[in-house]
């Protein structure tokens, strides 16, 4: 019976489709004079994903006004340019083609808005639908028109015939792609439908959709994007902060709905074991979280770039704002206090490329992590497993990880990067500074860590203990990865699994993140460095040479305080310059996959082959890239606050042009090896 329900649906989803065509385009009855509302009046509610351009043209103005764009047209960086948009056309057309459209398509037909929309028209199915508007450009959106056509011809498809519709609106059925072969079912058939308008062009692999944002574009549609409550919530206090002229890109997704209908339209290839994350983040309370969008502009006053971003995230129904039970479960580590005086410590040195801190109720998020450890790893009480073993295991270093370093922990977390010289695949340099209340304490239960890890030195810096790492084939000390929410692999149910068993594949499983960790508890902090150079430059910095006490920190910091004046929740500085350098020379070297930075290893786990210890190939050529002196002109300094409010949190970042008085930070040579 199910099966012939199921076959009954799919023969009646074309007349469907037709049908909803039919209706939607009478009841419209386009006719368009003058000017038609904006994208997010045009887009259905059902919108998952959104982005906009609201004026190409002046777009294209302020990026070439801006450093970005001077850094383009510099003859020294024309072969890398030129190499790089070929690379990028490639990509382009390839994600492009599908729409039978290239990106020098999309360039040539905008006479103002460009926008693209991800829309859930059914329950797991996500379609893709791009509006442009051709004002002024009418000949060159008829030629794309029929080069669309030509294109999705030499694909072999098939022109569809929809009853009723109009002659602007063409449908095509494309043959299955026989490589996409998928863990269940027969390949899918594609459509690509797109209709020609006075003024517009709208292009979508729905026919259905196209057809009605068609129908609408004279006076919008009442279940439109704009009247989501979520969409209304971000974009609305962001729009505000920036003139109408100033040519905003405009973004909004609702991000679990979206992740789970990409992940129903785009199943993989092969059945995948492991947590599904998507699922486990549905289940453990993520979904507090409805929406996440803003603007962003280029060139706008002093500013080369600002963007004003919003996180909505209302409190559950009768829940205080204000609580620790604002949201349930896992989510309840969405918990960042605001607080004034959040800015670099004394011991953060004056010359790092970067510093970031956040408030975090720690406490709060540890209690909360418990749900979703056992969720990841597909077994109830392995949270509490985990850390009885740290407490009872006569192998482990028995302490009681909630009351001795948890419990000791302040709501302070900064985050210090920087590199050495001369650049190569180990230059770059972090530090992890955990606030701590009880300082005394923490240390002693950082030595009993540390003690019982045979992997660990003890050394002495400065007069001050500290534990490196001299067996760089190991992990992150455990004080680290045993403490739950480190990375972990999820437990298929056998029964004969005991909890030794998994607390130990727990530990094989462990990522080696810091292979050259040093860690120790001073300056009221634990410090966990990834390397011994860059700590005991903490450990000796002062006031007087400290970050907070540098020009270029205090300008950014004055720009972000006409947007967020009282506290904030987190806090972002960087030199852009500085920050940017070890990958250039990287990517000039051609070396960047095998670099061992935390960006690197994260590059590699997504861009790579998926196979345990192989190394990406660099997909971009740098050979051509000039030397980096010759553009460090065009790099400034940036910076970001976000702010904690009752219904989620904003944030606000910027980046401000390098002026002729800049100072240009001495990078520390790289030590001899010890």
């Amino acid at each position: 019976m199910p099966a012939i329900i199921n076959a009954r649906r799919r023969w009646l989803r074309p007349f469907a489709v037709a049908v909803g065509l039919h209706a939607s385009l009478v009841a419209g009855a386009v006719t368009l004079a003058g000017a038609f509302p904006s994208s997010e009046k045009i887009f259905p509610d059902t919108t998952r994903a959104w982005i906009s351009i609201s004026d190409f043209r002046g777009l294209q103005e302020r990026f070439d006004r801006s450093p970005y764009g001077q850094l383009i047209a510099d003859p020294a960086m024309k072969k890398f340019v030129e190499h790089l948009r070929e690379q990028i056309s490639k990509n382009g057309k390839q994600r492009l083609a599908k729409l039978g459209l290239t990106l020098e398509d999309l360039e040539k037909v905008p006479g103002g808005e460009l926008a693209a929309a991800a829309i859930e028209a059914e329950p797991g199915k996500l379609s893709t639908v791009l509006m442009v508007d051709t004002t002024g450009h009418e000949d060159e959106a008829k030629a794309v028109v029929d080069r669309i056509g030509t294109r999705l011809l030499e694909q072999k498809a098939t022109k569809v015939t929809v009853p009723s519709a109009p002659p602007q609106l063409t449908v095509y059925e494309l043959p299955a792609d026989p490589n996409d072969v998928r863990s269940e079912g027969p390949a899918r058939r594609r459509r690509v439908a797109f209709a020609l308008a006075p003024q517009a062009l709208i292009v979508g692999d729905d026919a259905l959709q196209v057809g009605q944002a068609f129908a609408v574009l004279a006076q919008g549609r009442k279940d439109s994007l704009a009247t989501v409550e979520s969409f209304k919530a971000v974009i609305e206090p962001c729009a505000s902060q920036v003139p109408a002229t100033s040519a905003p890109i405009r973004w909004f997704i609702d991000p679990l709905k979206f992740a789970v209908a990409y992940q129903a339209s785009n199943p993989p290839r092969e059945k995948r074991k492991g947590p599904d994350y998507v699922a486990i983040l549905g289940r453990q309370g993520f979904d507090a979280v409805k929406a996440a969008g803003g603007v962003l502009v280029l060139s706008e006053g002093s500013h080369s770039l600002r963007h004003h971003s919003m996180i909505y995230a209302p409190p559950l129904p009768g829940r205080d704002p204000d609580s620790v039970e604002r949201f349930d479960l896992a989510a309840r580590m969405l918990r960042f206090p605001n607080a004034a005086g959040l800015e670099p410590a004394a011991w953060v040195p004056r010359d790092v490329a970067g510093w970031a801190a956040m408030q975090w109720d720690v406490q709060n998020a540890f209690k909360s992590a418990e749900s979703l450890v056992d969720d990841i790893v597909g077994d109830k009480g392995v949270f509490d497993d985990v850390i009885a073993s740290l407490k009872e295991d006569p192998d482990g270093p028995q302490i009681d990880v909630e009351n001795d370093l948890v419990a000791c922990l302040g709501k302070r977390v900064s985050v210090i990067t920087d590199h050495v010289d001369p650049i190569g695949t180990d230059s770059e340099r972090l530090v992890i500074a955990m606030e701590v209340a009880d300082e005394a304490r923490v240390a002693a239960t950082v030595a009993k860590v540390m003690n019982a890890d045979s992997d660990m030195q003890k050394i002495d810096i400065s007069g001050q203990t500290a534990w490196e790492l001299i067996d760089h084939s190991m992990a992150i000390p455990k004080l680290e990865v045993e403490t739950p929410g480190g990375a972990v692999t999820h437990a298929d149910h056998d029964p004969g699994d005991d909890a030794h068993r998994r607390r130990q594949r727990l530990r094989e499983k462990e990522e080696k993140l810091l292979p050259h960790s040093t860690v120790t508890v001073a300056k009221g902090h634990l410090l966990i460095a990834s390397h011994r150079d860059i700590l005991e430059r903490v450990l000796a910095a002062d006031g007087a040479a400290a970050l907070a006490a540098s020009p270029d920190y205090a300008a950014v910091q004055t720009e972000l305080g006409t947007f967020v004046s009282g506290g904030s929740a987190a806090r972002g500085f960087g030199r852009e310059d500085e920050s940017i350098r070890p990958l250039y020379e990287l990517l000039r070297q051609g070396a960047m996959p095998k670099a061992k930075s935390l960006t690197a290893q994260v590059l590699n786990d997504l861009l790579g082959d998926g196979k345990p210890g192989s190394v990406r190939e660099q997909r971009i050529d740098g050979s051509t890239l000039p030397d980096f002196e010759t553009v460090r002109r065009y790099f400034g300094t940036s910076g970001l606050v976000m702010e904690t409010r009752s219904q989620g949190w904003y944030v606000v970042g910027l980046t401000l042009p390098r002026s002729q008085q800049q100072e240009v930070a001495r990078r520390p040579a790289e030590p001899a090896s010890r």
